[in-house]
């Protein structure tokens, strides 16, 4: 049940001059009865002004309208007082008039008609009366041991047409209506008139621990107002005494059903509680139809209404329906069932707001606000106003960071500060930064201002409060506004392997010069080989200046070595400067590489690099540095000495093309007989092995003496037999390109622009005259004898016709003054007997230069 405590003044009727003891309404609820200790009973129209009054002279009690007062003619009513009279009025064509149906019995306390059944409750008991056929029904006797009816009196309602309720004392009884059967009486029932069409069966009798001030129905049980006395010694007591003052307990509306099983119970709030008595409690319903009730359930509209009237207060109760069943989960703290219910459409859609924001309310309270904020997508949905007044209420409570991860970015998405103050919720708290970063990188930028983030993160850091994870969020802000640089700088402090990727992507070379260490310390190679790319912008001087300051907790030389070698790899002269610390780094790191060095580089001083090559024992090293030192004889000792390689030291003498070197070697032989041995071997070609023959000593051991001297003439022989060879081969060589060249040199070589004077010249000579292009022409003319004429008529040359034969003697003349000259039949029989073993063919004619072959003739 539903109570409502609630008073609202409709409209008055100043009818009675006492006590009003009983109201009563029509079934259309037009027409209200009331009777009064003084005597009256006044019928009043509610919507007209309509007023009847009968006067009975004696208190009356109880008064009952006809139900279809407002619909009859003959507008009837049953009253009954003090005087122990029940009256029937009944309007008449004279006016009103009344009859007496039952009278002697005691006063009337309880009077309701029902369709055409009208029940009463006096001292002896209750009686029903049909109107229908005008008599008496039956008699239900009192209960006993039920306390006087001044004390309490009998309650008596119908539940529909054929069941009557009756409530008296402790005790509660069900009367059933029956007809067209044969009447039948038990222990609790006495026909006072015996009818064939009616009659009355209790169907359910209960006993109750405590006392019936109202009872109504309520659907297929029953409505109980308890009234509960004072406990004298330790039990409860019910006398004609009137109670000690505040003593009596609130009084209770039970639901029951006719077993007396107990369904719910509600206890009424009403002020003044202590002090009442049984009687001073009435419960009054709205009668239901019952038409729409199943299962325990009224459509909407059509519940009942119940009325509890104390001497100060009126309490309304109808049923619970789902919004009372969820408010009453609420109230008693069961939010997660309430917020179930309307989530499964128990009430309005509005509820659920109501609901959730109390169920979050309780959770604050009850310091689960990881639990409350993951509710908080549920139950606040799209209410962008509902999510910010959340977001600060976190944050008041110092408690946003848990709220974090829910709060919505679209759908609905919130004002730019309930995000800022978000991220700084989380920047201000070190166990959260991780979440920080996470949602840095998942929130799109455009839905927040990253500079009062970026404010509220910078102050921490240089703290103890400042975490790695803390600096990436602080980049990734840093990125979102444009402040490269900086992030750069936090990148590098992070050693986070993708810094290259962002150097490159966001053009950041310029900045790299202060952070070369923490480069070289995240990935060495890609920093040598970015810092190799843009040396022009990240000069050496710079690097190097920057290694040679990093803390011992890096291996900074190593950095450098890797830094210079590559330098050198590019360009032999790009870290010159630096020469004398690299062979240094090559002799820590890399000594194969050194000697390469030395010899690629002319930048670093011999005696440094000597120094540093005898401190690591570099033998080869110190020979390359002695010899480039001019100080070959104590190079070559070295090699003797240190290295016992007898090979090298004849290949370093044969190098340096020495003469006192090769005596040196000797001297330095001659003290290990086994490197003498090795000398004569390998000295063919460069040294004369009979010398150093000479020089051994006698009685010298030499190993394997024998077989080297057979090696040594083997190998002379073989040499000299090749020297031979090559020479017979290169006098050969020279007489046939001799002669080749002399052929070449008596061929004349034609100058012309017509192709017919060619042709001409091709048949006479077929094999002796060439047509020589342009360039070449222009070439021939500048060196040509006699002036540019002809050496036979002695006339100039014509540029513009020109047709001349000219010869590697430089004599030029006119083709026709050459062709027409009775020289080409002269000397043929010397150009034959000069030119057997020519490749022209036998007899063909030969042009000759005729000064050159009259000469040599002549």
């Amino acid at each position: 049940m539903r109570c409502i405590l609630l008073f609202v003044k409709v409209k008055a009727f100043s009818a009675h001059t006492a006590t009003v003891n009983d109201l009563s309404f029509d079934m259309e609820g037009e027409y209200i009865g009331s009777c009064s200790d003084d005597g009256f009973v006044v019928i009043n129209g509610l919507f007209t002004e309509e007023i009847m009054k009968f006067d009975y002279h004696r208190p009356m009690k109880a008064i009952a309208l006809d139900p279809e007062y407002s619909r009859s003619t003959s507008r009837r009513f049953v009253a009954g007082g003090l005087a122990g009279n029940l009256f029937l009025n009944t309007k008449k064509w004279l006016g009103h008039r009344d009859q007496i149906l039952h009278s002697g019995e005691g006063p009337i306390h309880a009077v309701k008609w029902r369709t055409s059944l009208v029940a009463w409750a006096n001292d002896a008991g209750v009686k029903v009366y049909d109107m229908a056929s005008n008599q008496r029904i039956t008699f239900i006797e009192r209960p006993r041991g039920s306390p006087r009816p001044e004390l309490l009196l009998p309650q008596l309602v119908w539940q529909d047409d054929t069941l009557l309720v009756i409530g008296w004392g402790t005790c509660a009884k069900i009367a059933a209506i029956r007809t067209n059967s044969p009447g039948a009486s038990n222990g609790a029932l006495k026909n006072i008139s015996f009818s064939s069409v009616k009659y009355v069966d209790i169907v359910a009798s209960f006993q109750t621990g405590y006392f019936i001030s109202g009872i109504a129905p309520y659907g297929d049980a029953l409505v109980v107002l308890a009234y509960i006395p004072g406990e004298e010694n330790g039990e409860k007591e019910f006398s004609s005494a009137v109670p000690r003052q505040g003593t009596a307990q609130r009084p209770e509306v039970r639901i029951v059903t006719w077993k007396n099983e107990e369904l719910a119970t509600d206890a009424l709030p009403v002020h003044g509680y202590e002090h009442y008595k049984a009687k001073d409690y009435v419960l009054a319903h709205a009668p239901f139809t019952g038409s729409s009730y199943a299962g325990g359930q009224w459509a909407a509209g059509d519940e009942p209404l119940y009325y509890v009237v104390s001497p100060k207060d009126v309490v309304i109760a109808r049923p619970r329906d789902a919004e009372d069943h969820i408010n009453w989960l609420v109230q008693h703290g069961w939010h997660e069932k309430a917020l179930a219910a309307v989530e499964a459409g128990q009430g309005r859609t509005e509820l659920l707001d109501e609901v959730g924001s109390g169920y979050l309310d309780h959770l604050i309270l009850e310091r689960k606000y990881a639990e409350a904020a993951s509710l908080c997508p549920k139950l606040l949905r799209g209410s962008a106003s509902a999510w910010e007044r959340w977001v600060f209420h976190f944050a008041h409570l110092r408690q946003l960071p848990v709220l974090v991860p829910y709060i919505p970015i679209e759908n609905p998405k919130l004002n730019d500060t309930a995000y800022e103050v978000a991220l700084v919720a989380l920047a201000t708290n070190p166990s959260f930064h991780m979440d920080l970063l996470t949602t840095v990188k998942s929130w799109p930028p455009v839905i927040y201002s990253v500079l009062p983030v970026i404010s509220a993160i910078e102050p921490q850091l240089n703290t103890s409060s400042m975490t790695d994870t803390l600096k990436e969020a602080l980049a990734e802000l840093y990125v979102i506004n444009s402040q490269f640089e900086k992030a750069l700088a936090l990148y590098a402090g992070l050693r986070k392997a993708e810094i290259f990727e962002f150097i490159e992507k966001h053009n950041l070379h310029d900045a790299i010069p202060d952070k070369v260490v923490q480069l070289m310390i995240l990935d060495c190679k890609r920093t040598v080989s970015l810092l190799i790319q843009y040396r022009d912008i990240i000069t050496p001087s710079v690097v190097v200046k920057q290694l040679l300051q990093a803390s011992k907790k890096c291996d900074s030389k190593y950095f450098l070595h890797l830094y210079l070698h590559s330098l050198f790899e590019i360009s032999l002269d790009a870290g010159k400067e630096f020469s004398d610390m690299q062979i240094e780094l090559y002799a820590d790191y890399e000594p194969k590489m050194l000697l390469t060095f030395l010899r690629s580089s002319q930048h670093y001083r011999l005696d440094k690099a000597y120094e540093i090559c005898v401190k690591k024992d570099l033998v080869r090293e110190q020979v390359f540095i002695l010899s480039r030192m001019g100080n070959t004889k104590q190079a070559l000792a070295v090699i003797i000495n240190k290295l016992e390689d007898i090979e090298e030291a004849i290949e370093f003498v044969t190098m340096q093309n020495d003469d006192e070197l090769w005596e040196e070697l000797i001297t330095q032989c001659l003290r290990k007989p086994e490197m003498v041995g090795v000398l004569l071997e390998h000295t063919v070609g460069n040294l004369d092995p009979l010398y150093i023959v000479n020089i051994v000593p006698n009685g010298l051991q030499i190993p394997r003496l024998r077989d080297r001297l057979i090696r040594i003439i083997t190998d002379y022989r073989t040499e000299t037999s090749l020297r031979q060879g090559c020479n017979d081969i290169l006098k050969a060589d020279c007489v046939n390109l001799l002669l080749k060249y002399y052929k070449e040199a008596r061929h004349a070589v034609y100058l012309g622009e017509g192709e017919d004077h060619g042709k001409i010249e091709d048949d006479e000579a077929p094999e002796t005259s060439e047509r020589a292009p342009n360039i070449r022409t222009s070439v021939v003319k500048s060196k040509m004898r006699g002036g540019g004429r002809c050496c036979m008529c002695f006339d100039p040359f014509n540029i513009r016709d020109l047709s001349v034969v000219v010869f590697f003697c430089c004599h030029a003349y006119h083709v026709a003054c050459l062709s027409s000259s009775d020289s080409l039949g002269a000397n043929d029989n010397v150009s034959d007997s000069e030119n057997e073993g020519d490749d022209a063919a036998p007899g063909a004619p030969r042009m000759r230069c005729v000064l050159c072959t009259t000469a040599a003739g002549g």
